[in-house]
């Protein structure tokens, strides 16, 4: 059981009882422990959506420094990072995304699951608070979720871009440790279904997180490999998309 988290002098912070039912019914969950550049990460993600057949959760992490953006961000606020930086345009919104030592994951839910029919938010914070009680299962980290209120939230700003980096700004729902945000996400919908790709870092994991956050979501987990096809359609996608000069400087 969680403890209690007390609000902030503005109430920004909420301890939501933890998750008593999972999201999903069955997981397959995805550990991919190659290093992987940041375009074919993004495609990998891209594949498993056309692909998927049930709920998937695929882990990863980078070798390797690393920039993500968001599908609407300008590519001349990450420009300068070329030379240091493997960058990529995410197909998510969102904003800058450092990469390196974090723990990223994409969570991709077929059309025909059940799960597919809740809002968007819904399913944001349902996985955000299962992070949250993977985090504080063992007493000694205490998370809660970021609440958004009508007043003006004062921005930190990352003084390196003129637009503010993802973990600088905490949104609703996100993930937060000692009044730092420690976990986002975004998504996109399609026919096929829903991919969100989150990012958990600035905080020490304990062992084993990975696979206990997958069971929060699922009681029923599959550890999976994957097949040759998939990782041939992602190199086909990254080649195609997010290798490319025209994905990256679209706008």
């Amino acid at each position: 059981m969680v403890g209690a988290v007390h609000r902030t002098a503005r109430g920004r912070l909420r301890a939501i009882a933890p998750t008593r039912e999972t999201l999903f019914s069955s997981l397959m969950v995805f550990h991919d422990i190659d290093s992987r550049s940041a375009a074919l990460n993004m495609a990998i993600d891209e594949a498993l959506l056309e692909s998927a057949s049930e709920p998937t959760i695929r882990f990863y992490r980078w070798n390797h420094p690393a920039l993500s953006f968001g599908y609407f961000g300008r590519f001349a606020e990450v420009a300068k990072e070329k030379k240091r930086r493997d960058i990529v345009r995410r197909w998510t919104g969102g904003g800058i995304v450092f990469h390196g030592d974090d723990l990223t994951y994409a969570i991709v839910i077929p059309a025909s699951d059940p799960a597919f029919a809740e809002s968007s938010m819904s399913i944001y914070q349902k996985v955000h608070s299962a992070i949250r009680d993977t985090l504080t299962a063992n007493g000694e980290t205490v998370a809660a979720l970021y609440e958004r209120h009508s007043e003006k939230i004062p921005a930190v700003r990352d003084r390196r871009y003129k637009r503010d980096a993802c973990f600088a700004n905490p949104a609703k729902a996100d993930v937060m440790v000692a009044g730092q945000k420690i976990a986002g996400a975004a998504q996109r919908r399609t026919q096929c279904g829903l991919l969100q790709q989150g990012s958990i870092q600035g905080v020490d994991l304990p062992d084993g997180f990975a696979r206990n956050f997958a069971t929060k979501l699922s009681k029923q987990t599959k550890e999976k490999t994957f097949e040759g096809r998939i990782l041939e359609r992602a190199r086909e996608i990254a080649e195609q998309k997010y290798a490319s000069t025209a994905w990256l400087g679209k706008r």
